[in-house]
């Protein structure tokens, strides 16, 4: 018996992987968060799995529906949005099957931040603009950030920054940026990227708070923020340069 950990992608059932549907076809017992997993990407279960939306599940709730089909032999997919271990929770999950001697593995999938650049049509690293894309939220209701990862030691580094579950605190992530980015720096927020009813809103450091609270969103969106989101002037990569040579393009005779 295997519990797989597998990530949904950000929610068009198309961004699944291959390895991921395969195996929600496969199991017996599927667990999902359906707050953010779509009822389209668990229909790949069998007919007479057992199909169960963790949402309103605690944690010794949700193990103890895998611990049971641990003891009846029933493989589980546990289906987590995006990629799981972006903010997936299931750290606490395997720590708790570990201890209970369960066998686990743990199947990709497309994150958030990728499926928001993809729609945007940005690349989110840019020779002489940013070439760390740092992915990261803040501190509300959840837990503290640790260490040294407050935005503003973050926003120092000039990087691509994602900011997950972090739209309800828009104003700390303006206030907190603007010093270090320019109150002219783009920003883009993405409201449930590939669902059908994503929504973007691009703008500035100055706005796009304003913009945000006129579209009335106050959840499940993701914040872009750097230059590369509307890049003025960058330097092509030196990678496809004529006079760049590598392993697989050697240096002509002639």
């Amino acid at each position: 018996m295997t519990v797989w950990f597998i990530g949904a992608g950000p929610g068009d059932p198309d961004l699944l992987t291959i390895r991921g549907r395969d195996v929600i076809a496969r199991c017996s017992v599927c667990l999902y968060a359906g707050s953010l997993v779509p009822k389209d990407v668990v229909a790949y279960a069998p007919g007479d799995a057992l199909v169960l939306d963790t949402a309103p599940m605690t944690l010794d709730e949700i193990i103890g529906h895998i611990d049971d089909a641990h003891a009846a032999g029933h493989d589980v997919a546990r289906v987590h949005s995006g990629d799981p271990s972006l903010y997936g929770a299931i750290g606490e999950q395997i720590r708790r099957l570990e201890l209970l001697g369960i066998d686990f593995e743990i199947v990709p999938g497309v994150p958030a931040y990728a499926a928001a650049a993809a729609i945007l049509k940005r690349e989110l690293t840019l020779p002489d603009v940013a070439q760390t894309v740092i992915l990261t939220r803040t501190a509300m209701k959840a837990s503290a950030m640790p260490n040294a990862e407050d935005l503003d030691t973050l926003g120092r580094s000039g990087a691509t920054l994602a900011i997950h579950l972090s739209v309800r605190n828009l104003k700390y992530v303006c206030d907190t940026l603007t010093p270090h980015y320019g109150a002219d720096c783009p920003v883009a927020v993405v409201f449930r990227a590939s669902w059908p009813d994503e929504h973007v809103i691009e703008g500035t450091l100055a706005d796009i708070r304003q913009k945000v609270s006129d579209a009335k969103i106050t959840r499940t969106a993701l914040i872009l923020i750097g230059r590369v989101l509307s890049p003025e002037a960058f330097t092509d990569s030196a990678l496809y340069a004529p006079d760049h040579v590598h392993v697989f393009r050697p240096r002509r005779k002639g």
